[in-house]
């Protein structure tokens, strides 16, 4: 079960790892290509952890059950912006 603590802890992982990325970049270790195609993949897993802590504040603020919130699908997330 995910807690927000736990929600946090893997988006601070997520950051980091956008981070070792752009070292691993600038020191040759790979490719632009290689770079972008992890760094989209880790967009979209921020995009979802950031939901699933606002969708587990509505259900607080709603007096429901903040458990009962789950991850939704990539596709879902990430056309919030269209």
């Amino acid at each position: 079960m995910a807690t927000d603590k736990s929600i946090h802890k893997h988006i601070t992982e997520l950051i980091s790892e956008e981070h070792e990325l752009r070292e691993k970049l600038g020191r040759g270790e790979i490719s632009r290509a290689e770079e972008n195609s992890r760094l989209q993949e880790l967009e979209v897993s921020l995009d979802q952890c950031w939901d699933l802590l606002r969708q587990r504040q509505g259900r607080r603020d709603a007096g429901a059950d903040p458990d009962d919130a789950s991850v939704r699908p990539a596709d879902v997330v990430e056309k919030y912006l269209d």
